[in-house]
């Protein structure tokens, strides 16, 4: 079924998703902090259907279809463009600051993120100890960057939830399965950090982001990998 030739159910924006992925969860975490009513479909990233082939430039998700009030429809992929989109036309909470030197800088940060979730690939998926302690490392350095740009929180900007928080939440998600395995020593020391990864994980729009069986769906992934994870000693750093 082609859910973009159904009739919606009375929300204009469809979010096309995946169970565990971390780009989709900003998009959602965006649309719930705006207060934005959407609807919202996963599909197989294994067995892509074609009606998503035939509108994704890069077979990807998150994408946003627009409907709009003349019955057409637009559709917009990548997520820090779906989150720049929601920023830009939707009411609600401010998710960029006002200064631009302050929001440049955020997307600058934004990029980082994603950094990290590349190296969050290689790290789950991987069968090689080896690598696993090279990725192991080099996340933990980037975390150790962070803790240097963090001040007294609860959020990146302080009081504020802004998009960076959007983006870093899906990866502090990945270490609440992670941590179940074993320590990996990734965030020792690092107290900013961790009262950071505590309040996000306390946010409303992060908890709705991914479905209850989500911590179950990544255990399943890292069992189909055979990730050298898996074997991580429990409490020792890899």
């Amino acid at each position: 079924m082609d859910p973009l030739r159904t009739e919606p159910s009375g929300s204009v924006l469809l979010l096309v998703s995946h169970h565990l992925c971390p780009y989709v969860q900003r998009a959602a975490i965006a649309l719930a902090e705006k207060g934005v009513p959407f609807e919202r479909i996963n599909i197989d990233l294994a067995d892509k259907p074609d009606w998503f082939l035939e509108i994704s430039p890069l077979g990807k998700v998150p994408l946003l279809c627009v409907r709009n009030s003349d019955g057409s429809q637009e559709i917009l992929f990548e997520s820090s463009v779906i989150c720049e989109y929601l920023e830009e036309t939707q009411d609600g909470p401010r998710l960029h600051l006002a200064d631009a030197i302050t929001r440049a800088r955020h997307r600058g940060w934004m990029e980082f993120g994603s950094s990290i979730l590349s190296d969050l690939w290689v790290y789950e998926t991987t069968q090689d100890r080896a690598q696993l302690e090279a990725k192991r490392k080099v996340v933990a350095s980037k975390f150790a960057t962070i803790e240097a740009e963090l001040n007294s929180g609860p959020y990146f900007a302080g009081a504020s939830f802004s998009l960076v928080d959007a983006v870093f939440a899906p990866i502090f998600r990945y270490f609440d399965v992670f941590d179940t395995i074993g320590d990996s020593g990734i965030f020792a020391g690092l107290s900013r950090v961790q009262a950071w990864r505590a309040a996000l994980s306390d946010r409303p729009s992060v908890k709705v982001a991914v479905a209850p069986d989500y911590a179950d769906r990544l255990m399943a992934f890292l069992k189909r990998h055979d990730a050298a994870l898996l074997q991580q000693p429990s409490g020792s750093a890899a």
